[in-house]
């Protein structure tokens, strides 16, 4: 798919004006939800993304002053999901904690027919990409989880969103149990076809399923204990994230959100592929919201829920996966 979409950046392409400064064109259906007078100056190339290409756009506002904007944007079916998926994600972050999410304005589609495009506008913020500073970004966290209300006070959300370009199975469930097991069967399925049968892999699965999440997670829903569906950012690693150089404020974008147990949330930190595993984020985290109970089985569901983090990567990774999943 990133291929495809490099396309757009070597051929002329009917909706775009040329008469804009920069190496990015940029699609009349991007203009048209830029606010009412701006004026475009420049649009570059900005950022590094495995699966889309993303750009700068400079424009000039009615009122004089200048305003930066950021575009994401990928091809075919795969792209739409990704770019659909993103900008209700970024709205529902928006919605419960405005000060950290860049402000989304639009997802569509290029005039360009070929290949198909879809993107995802928002405003521009401007950031360094540190690796996050743990006192921050757990504070944000904690109080999106605290914050965020499931609109239908059921787990899951009401399109589906992607981790990277994996489609995830995020229809509405009032057990976060059953949720989490159909969420895992998707996406060992998604990785049995991208990387090829591993028959042991399939049989660990199988048991994760029957056995494992029974106990492990079916105990958060009994002897009177229960769940709260709490908004997730879903894929929380360092390069997702970034720091306001005006603020000092931890910006949070690329997000695959859904409503889940909040524990769900850090298990992606347990990962060794991340630099937030460092253990002073969890601790931090813990500190801030605390665990669920039963509290002594915690490290156990951490485990748990960061196989579908693994998973996924396996997924995201493609031929690379085979040798990934061995993790």
């Amino acid at each position: 798919m990133s291929g495809t979409v490099h396309t757009l950046l070597q051929c002329p392409q009917p909706g775009a004006s040329s008469a804009i400064d920069g190496d990015f064109p940029v699609d009349e259906n991007v203009t048209a939800h830029l606010p009412e007078g701006a004026r475009v100056l420049s649009a570059h190339r900005y950022g590094s993304s495995a699966w889309t290409i993303t750009a700068r756009i400079t424009t000039e506002l009615a009122d004089g002053s200048v305003k930066k904007f950021f575009l994401k944007c990928a091809t075919e079916d795969a792209g739409h999901a990704m770019m659909e998926g993103e900008y209700w994600a970024m709205m529902e972050l928006y919605k419960t904690i405005p000060a950290g999410i860049p402000k989304p304005l639009a997802r569509g589609k290029f005039q360009t027919e070929i290949p198909a495009t879809y993107f995802f506008l928002c405003e521009f913020a401007e950031m360094s990409n540190q690796v996050p500073d743990p006192d921050r970004l757990c504070a944000l966290i904690t109080e999106l989880h605290r914050k965020s209300v499931s609109p239908t006070g059921k787990f899951g959300f009401h399109v589906r969103t992607c981790n990277g370009r994996t489609p995830q199975a995020t229809e509405w469930d009032s057990s976060w149990t059953s949720f989490f097991s159909k969420f895992m069967i998707h996406v060992m399925a998604e990785d049995f076809k991208t990387n090829g049968s591993w028959p042991e892999l399939e049989r660990t699965g199988a048991r994760i399923v029957s056995q494992v999440i029974p106990r492990l997670v079916g105990v958060l829903e009994t002897e009177g204990r229960s769940v709260k569906p709490c908004l997730i950012h879903a894929d929380l690693w360092e390069g997702n994230t970034g720091t306001s150089y005006e603020t000092g404020d931890i910006i949070l974008f690329d997000a695959g959100s859904y409503y889940a147990h909040n524990e769900m949330e850090i298990a992606d930190w347990r990962c060794p592929y991340n630099k937030v595993n460092s253990k002073i984020y969890t601790k931090t985290y813990l500190r801030n919201y605390g665990m669920s109970e039963p509290a002594e089985e915690w490290d156990d569901r951490n485990r748990l829920y960061s196989t579908y983090y693994d998973v996924v990567y396996s997924v995201n990774h493609m031929l690379q996966g085979r040798s990934v999943r061995q993790m």
